[in-house]
């Protein structure tokens, strides 16, 4: 098994590497009937595109989409869509230098283990030039889900500092580069990142994905839980360590009073719940909350600072990583979270309809 697919209905395959002609991804399961174009889909490529601040990897690639199957005359057909994206802009040569070297916390050594060799241009299938695929393919899973679902993203904390919670605004996220949503903590990571960038170092980061017109009821016990699969699918992005739902490792300092997701009579009849420590969320199935989750992302391992490590050969060495990379990949997984969330509820809204009508 190769394990490039994720999902049960709507099944994604994504294929390509870092360095290759192109990358590309098969969605297959999307209903017929559906409006879909690359106007559709672009926009979301653009909010992950490289090089577009000094606070992301320089790597030029307008990452243009193009829909090789499935849709006819602008409708879905029903049969597998096939996305491709050329890369236009690789510098193989800045990778010669570690043909034979392991770098250190990447996944070089874990792919030879694996496969007896392995893609040193930019890490090939292990690059999160990957990803661009995966927000390619959430862009059809929103088109699945509809306006009543709002799936939406920012980045809440950058190294040691976080945002003041009182000044969380959506509208700020989207109006700088960081994607983070207070004001203030964006000018002060902006000028912590500055130096970081220029000393060729990283950062690492959290990422906060919220899914809101979730309907109660989507997922499934024991098996099919839905945060299991949320957590499964935001885990599999690169370079994420960590992954929570609702209040997460932090219900583990609650007590039960505190925990507990009170429920009084709502003003239209529906339950309405006084708070979401569960993260919308209840026994593996959508509570009709706000489904929130957060996801840690390590620094960039390509660093200048040379770290030790070893040759194919086992020989000891040192390694700078050259080449163009982000000081903090975890800007750019904004969107691909965005993706991934709207993946993950399009499949279990599927399911739903399947088993309940």
């Amino acid at each position: 098994m190769s394990y490039n697919t994720f999902g049960r209905l709507l099944r994604v395959t994504t294929w390509g590497e870092s360095h290759g002609p192109a990358i590309g991804c098969t969605v297959d399961g999307v209903p017929p009937g559906l409006d879909l174009s690359e106007g559709d889909i672009q926009p979301f490529l653009d909010k992950r595109r490289p090089g577009q601040s000094r606070y992301t990897t320089q790597r030029r690639e307008s990452d243009t989409v193009r829909i090789l199957s499935g849709v006819f005359e602008g409708i879905t057909t029903g049969t597998p869509v096939q996305l491709m994206i050329e890369n236009i802009d690789q510098r193989s040569k800045d990778y010669g230098d570690i043909a034979e070297t392991y770098r250190p916390g990447h996944a070089d050594y874990t792919y030879d283990a694996k496969y007896g060799l392995r893609d040193y241009r930019g890490g090939g299938r292990s690059s999160a030039r990957e990803t661009a695929m995966r927000v390619a393919a959430g862009a059809i899973a929103r088109k699945i889900l509809g306006g009543g679902v709002t799936v939406r993203a920012a980045m809440v904390r950058m190294g040691p500092h976080g945002i003041d919670r009182d000044r969380f605004d959506w509208s700020v996220a989207a109006q700088n580069p960081l994607f983070c949503p207070d004001a203030v903590a964006a000018d002060v990571w902006a000028g912590e990142l500055d130096a970081i960038r220029k000393a060729g170092s990283s950062v690492g980061a959290v990422i906060e994905v919220e899914a809101t017109g979730v309907p109660a009821g989507w997922g499934a016990p024991i098996y099919g839980k839905l945060d299991a699969d949320l957590a499964a699918a935001l885990m599999s992005i690169n370079a994420v360590k960590g992954v929570e739902i609702g209040a997460g490792m932090a219900a583990a300092t609650l007590t039960g009073e505190d925990n507990a997701d009170e429920i009084v009579p709502g003003p239209d009849g529906a339950p309405a719940f006084l708070s979401n420590k569960a993260g919308g969320i209840l026994g593996g199935i959508s509570s009709g909350q706000p489904v929130v989750a957060r996801f840690a992302v390590k620094p960039t391992s390509s660093i200048l600072t040379p770290r030790r490590s070893i040759r194919k050969d086992g020989s000891a060495t040192e390694v700078m990583t050259k080449g163009r990379h982000d000081p903090c990949v975890g800007i750019r997984a904004v969107p691909v979270a965005e993706a991934m969330m709207a993946l993950v509820l399009a499949d279990h809204m599927m399911l739903h309809r399947a088993q309940c009508g």
